[in-house]
């Protein structure tokens, strides 16, 4: 049938309803229940069991009809890692992070060696490499910053196991050492939340002494990339700053554009 819900979704639905009882704003479930809901709605059972939560989270568009009943208006349900092989839904205030479409373009001169771009196995992936070919982050938080290891996976205390796309340390004409943890998405993969959670409480206990700079990047079409800086305002996760780069041909960027560019230098 066209309008059958995914497997995934069914699944996550019926965890949902397993639990949710009214006035609840959260409730714990663990993995391994993935499992047994697939066979009590008799169908496959998921072969990687992380990828369920991962599409709610990161995938889909919209929630199932009958969690999206169960939320009032400008709130959204979200999935959180609680500890080894546990998870919590959260009702929490809306938050959607995606490119600002009247933000202004800076245009980057090109440094991508043409045979990366031509072998990138995911938009993903071509995201980091072009992050890193291009001095990007450097470029974007005015530190010198060094990609120190892509797709950092270890355990976090009171949430398990925790995963950030890539992380960057650097350092600035002061001295200050800062980590900066990146969520890259591409395609239709949407930035989110919960990876911003865990990039802080990734840093707070793996790098006490650094500033923590947590940054997100998307592509918004080819070679126009948005990055932003997040921050924590109390319960609140805010957009600090954001940032379009346009990566062109250096001919391609004209004197006019380099003296507007310098009247807004600091």
């Amino acid at each position: 049938m066209a309008n059958q819900p995914s497997r995934y979704s069914q699944i996550i639905e019926r965890i949902f309803l397993n639990h949710h009882r009214p006035k609840l704003t959260s409730f714990d479930f663990m993995r391994d229940e993935i499992e047994s809901v697939a066979d009590a709605l008799r169908v496959a059972r998921p072969k990687n069991l992380g990828d369920v939560i991962y599409s709610f989270r990161y995938r889909t568009k919209a929630p199932p009809q009958k969690i999206l009943a169960a939320t009032p208006a400008g709130k959204e349900w979200i999935i959180r890692p609680c500890g080894p092989g546990r998870y919590r839904f959260a009702l929490v205030r809306e938050w959607k992070l995606s490119p600002n479409p009247a933000m202004a373009q800076i245009k980057v001169p090109a440094a991508t060696p043409g045979i990366i771009t031509k072998y990138a196995l995911s938009d993903e992936q071509a995201l980091l490499a072009i992050l890193r070919y291009n001095r990007l982050v450097d470029i974007f938080t005015g530190v010198t910053a060094y990609s120190m290891q892509s797709h950092l996976r270890t355990a976090v205390p009171d949430l398990g196991q925790v995963e950030t796309d890539e992380i960057y340390v650097g350092v600035d004409r002061q001295g200050t050492h800062y980590v900066l943890p990146l969520q890259a998405k591409g395609g239709s993969d949407r930035l989110s939340r919960v990876q911003i959670e865990q990039d802080l409480a990734l840093c707070a206990a793996k790098f006490p002494a650094l500033v923590c700079r947590p940054l997100a990047a998307q592509f918004v079409e080819d070679s126009l990339i948005a990055l932003f800086e997040l921050e924590v305002d109390g319960d609140e996760l805010r957009v600090r700053t954001e940032r379009h780069y346009r990566l062109v041909e250096p001919q391609q960027i004209s004197d006019e554009e380099l003296r507007r560019y310098r009247t807004l230098a600091p």
